[in-house]
């Protein structure tokens, strides 16, 4: 987790500095400073100094894992990475509903965003759920 946390700790410090030079570039060429482009710099250089923090603040309660360790052999990493479902519609289903929940959002059609948001929280239920099975039935 060290190496996630510097990538993100390190584009926190690079949107930051952009931020500022944004600000002042802006506020001399065109005499004033453009606020949306300062803050949303801002905002992406806050959200990746969360991140950044978060991944420290996990690299510090776990072991080092082979890909932070320099001395670690390539064979310390292999192995099962986890279950990946070979192939689910479930993502497909979830990125109709959000279209739709855009489209009602953009619209502005408050029943079309009501069901989109149900159609959202069904396929999300259906992707968590889709291997699961009742307790003793293997």
């Amino acid at each position: 987790m060290k190496s996630e946390s510097r990538i993100f700790n390190l584009l926190a410090v690079f949107l930051f500095a952009s931020a500022a030079l944004y600000g002042v570039w802006t506020s001399k060429t065109t005499y004033h400073t453009d606020w949306v482009g300062t803050t949303a710099l801002v905002l992406s250089g806050l959200l990746c100094g969360m991140c950044g923090q978060f991944f420290s603040l996990v690299a510090r309660r776990i072991e080092p894992r082979p890909e932070d360790r320099s001395d670690a052999e390539i064979s310390e990493g292999a192995g099962d990475l986890g279950f990946f479902s070979p192939g689910s519609y479930w993502p497909f289903g979830i990125a109709v509903a959000a279209t739709v929940t855009g489209l009602g959002v953009a619209y502005w059609f408050p029943w079309l965003i009501a069901l989109g948001v149900i159609a959202v929280l069904m396929a999300v239920t259906g992707l968590l759920f889709e291997y699961y099975t009742k307790p003793g039935e293997h």
